[in-house]
């Protein structure tokens, strides 16, 4: 049988674009894992779908049942209303964050998912939690580059 997991996710950003962050709690069972990384540039949105999206890749056993919490109204719409399989039909034709949408969506679809939204800086310990892990990450000496978000700034040249 396909283990059943809990996972709170958040994403943060010191300006928007800025420094970013996610925070990922995974449970299972008597096990916790936590997990966390930051980027140099990059947005809010893109941090709290890269949490689901690392969150959803450490799983590993495909099928899994899966409960996943976040702040972020941006994906659980984005899930729960339909709009995102509306968007890849279109090919994500003038949608942001095309790179991870098409890489949630392979992750997602290897589990039983349920996106629930929770209230943020609402005194949830996990959220609390992940929020914390996030910004701390955000605060990191040496982050990582989000090549993704770079491909979405538009270049400009002067002739």
């Amino acid at each position: 049988m396909a283990p059943e997991i809990t996972i709170y996710t958040d994403g943060a950003c010191s300006g928007n674009p800025g420094r970013g962050g996610y925070g990922v709690v995974l449970m299972s069972g008597p096990h916790r894992k936590e997990k966390s990384e930051g980027y140099r540039l990059t947005t809010n949105n893109r941090m709290e779908l890269l949490a689901a999206i690392v969150a959803l890749e450490s799983l590993k056993y495909p099928g899994s049942v899966v409960r996943l919490y976040t702040d972020s109204q941006y994906l659980v719409n984005a899930v729960n209303k339909g709009w995102l399989f509306d968007w890849e039909k279109k090919g994500f034709s003038k949608k942001k964050n095309p790179d991870l949408w098409i890489r949630f969506l392979k992750s997602y679809r290897r589990h039983n998912v349920t996106l629930v939204w929770v209230k943020g800086h609402n005194d949830n310990k996990e959220n609390e939690r992940c929020d914390q892990l996030a910004v701390a990450a955000s605060k990191k000496q040496v982050l990582l580059e989000d090549n993704g978000y770079q491909d979405d700034i538009p270049e400009y040249s002067i002739d």
